[in-house]
């Protein structure tokens, strides 16, 4: 079996995880906004009580069989069609919550701070929650522009598309961000 077999198309940052040590076997996890599993193929091999969220059903299916093929003892319960601002899982669930590239996709600011709050609310006290974001919102005053470029591709903040310039000033994500892929101890302004 080659690498690509036995972890899949993996996030390198969630990947980088892995090797740091903070996800171990026997942990409970959460895939949040999983769609067909790519992040969840070293985890189901490798015995890790997984579970999965998408809005898609389409993607939901895909990442149970995926779940039947790898890890056959997996119900396909744990797969759920669902909104992660309504995650069908009960408080302090999980000892980790992975979302990796989704929160972006979310449809205003309102829905995604109840995806940010659920997904907390799902996470253990002490868990780890793991978000990639698929942007520069709320950190661009915190990076330098290389060769007067952003990463986007951008000249300058004003150039950054609509719905990104949205999100640039949003209190949340500055009060959230030191939280992000942190344990958590305590809860996030808001949260308390």
């Amino acid at each position: 079996m080659n690498l690509r077999d036995h972890l899949g198309p993996i996030d390198i940052y969630l990947l980088d995880q892995l090797l740091k040590g903070r996800l171990l076997p026997g942990m409970s996890l959460l895939d949040a906004g999983c769609g067909s599993g790519r992040n969840l193929v070293y985890f189901l091999r490798n015995g890790y009580e997984v579970y999965g969220v998408d809005e898609s059903p389409q993607a939901v299916e895909q990442v149970r069989r995926l779940a039947r093929e790898l890890a056959p003892e997996v119900p396909p319960e744990r797969f759920r069609v669902s909104d992660l601002a309504e995650i069908p899982f009960p408080a302090n669930r999980f000892d980790a919550v992975v979302c990796s590239a989704v929160l972006h996709f979310s449809r205003d600011e309102g829905h995604f701070d109840r995806m940010l709050a659920e997904m907390w609310r799902v996470l253990k006290p002490g868990g780890l929650f793991f978000a990639r974001l698929a942007s520069t919102i709320g950190v661009e005053r915190l990076v330098q522009p290389l060769q007067g470029r952003w990463p986007s591709g951008q000249t300058s903040s004003s150039e950054m598309p609509a719905c990104l310039r949205r999100w640039r000033n949003r209190p949340v994500l500055r009060e959230w961000l030191p939280w992000i892929g942190t344990e958590r101890r305590t809860s996030p302004p808001g949260l308390a």
